[in-house]
C-alpha cells in the first residue's frame, strides 16, 4: 500500500489517519468538498469533489489501491427530520458516488476500509457483543448503520475486498465527546447521566487511527470492533475523568428527561449502553496502546 485515498481526512479521526499513514511511508490522496482545502504537497495531495452533484476529481484514483472511507455528517448535532436526512445521505450518497466512479472506469482498487459504528448494536446493560451479532438497533443509529454499511458492502461487487470498522466512543482532547465530557467537571458541575449504567466502549484516538491503517496495511476483511479491550460504565467513566483532572463530583446523576428536553432525540447517544468485544480485533494481531480508561485518559488531559 504505497498510496491510499482517505475520504474525510480532514475531520477528526482522518488527520489522525493521515498521520499514521505519513510515519508509514504512504501517499495520501484526499477528497475534499472545500477547494480552499486543496493541498498538493509531495504526499499529502487533494482532489475535489461534490456529491450532491455527483461530480469528483477522478485524478484521485490515480495510483491507489486502498480507500479508507471515513466521510459522514456529524451525528452530534440536533436530528431534525432534514438533518436525519443528511446524516444517512452523507454516507450512502457518497460511498455511491466512488462505486460507480471505479466501476465505469474499472480504476484497479482492491480494498476498502470503511467506518461503521457500534450504534448498530441493540442498547443493553447485559449483552456483550461481537461483530458476528446479527440484530440491528431499532434506534436511529442503527438505521443509519445498517444504509452505511450496505452502501459499502456494494464494492465487493467489484470485487474489491471491503472492511468495516465499528467504531465506540472516540478519546480525543482536539474533539470529539471527550472535550465536552470535562468542560463541566473543570467547573465542578461533572455528573453521570441517568443511572450511569450504561456501558461505555470507547477508544482513544491514537489507537483508532492505528487500527486502520493495520486493517487496511493488512488487507484484513470483514467487520471489526474499534473499541478498546476494558469498556466501562458511564458511571466509571465520569469517576475516572474527574480523579484525572482532580475534581470533585458533588452533582446529582442527570436524569434523563433533562436530557431529552435539552437534546431532543439525539438523548440516546448518552443513554444508550452497548458493551462492546475487541477480542476479534486482537486475534487479528492488532496490539492496543491503551487497554484501560485512566491511562487512556491521563495520555489525554494530563
Amino acid at each position: 500500500m504505497k498510496t491510499v485515498l482517505i475520504t474525510g481526512a480532514t475531520g477528526l479521526i482522518g488527520q489522525e489517519i493521515v498521520k499514521v499513514c505519513h510515519d508509514n511511508n504512504c501517499v495520501v490522496h484526499f477528497l475534499t468538498t472545500s477547494k480552499n482545502k486543496l493541498s498538493s504537497q509531495d504526499n499529502y495531495i487533494g482532489f475535489y469533489w461534490n456529491p450532491d452533484e455527483g461530480e469528483i476529481d477522478l485524478s484521485c484514483f490515480q495510483g491507489v489501491d486502498t480507500i479508507i472511507n471515513l466521510v459522514g455528517a456529524t451525528i452530534s448535532k440536533r436530528w431534525t427530520d432534514d438533518y436525519k436526512k443528511e446524516i444517512i445521505s452523507s454516507r450512502t450518497d457518497t460511498a455511491k458516488l466512488l462505486y460507480d466512479s471505479i466501476k465505469a472506469h474499472n480504476f484497479p482498487i482492491k480494498h476498502i476500509v470503511s467506518a461503521s459504528a457500534i450504534g448498530v448494536y441493540p442498547s443493553s446493560q447485559t449483552n456483550y457483543y461481537e461483530e458476528d451479532f446479527n440484530k440491528t438497533s431499532e434506534s436511529f443509529l442503527g438505521h443509519v448503520v445498517e444504509k452505511w454499511e450496505q452502501a459499502v458492502d456494494q464494492f465487493s461487487s467489484l470485487g474489491i475486498s471491503v472492511s468495516k470498522i465499528r467504531i465506540g466512543l472516540v478519546l480525543s482532547e482536539k474533539g470529539g465527546a471527550l472535550p465536552e465530557i470535562v468542560k463541566p467537571m473543570r467547573f465542578g458541575a461533572g455528573a453521570a447521566f441517568g443511572d450511569g449504567e450504561q456501558w461505555q466502549s470507547w477508544i482513544h484516538i491514537d489507537d483508532l487511527a492505528r487500527l486502520f491503517f493495520y486493517v487496511a496495511n493488512h488487507r484484513l476483511e470483514g467487520v471489526y470492533n474499534g473499541v478498546a479491550p476494558n469498556p466501562v460504565s458511564n458511571s466509571e467513566l465520569t469517576k475516572t475523568a474527574a480523579r484525572v483532572l482532580n475534581t470533585p463530583l458533588i452533582l446529582p446523576n442527570i436524569p434523563k428527561f433533562a436530557m431529552k428536553l435539552a437534546l431532543g432525540e439525539m438523548h440516546i447517544l448518552l443513554f444508550e449502553s452497548q458493551r462492546v468485544s475487541s477480542q476479534k480485533t486482537e486475534d487479528a494481531g492488532f496490539n492496543y496502546l491503551f487497554h484501560h480508561l485512566e491511562p487512556a485518559l491521563e495520555n489525554l488531559l494530563g
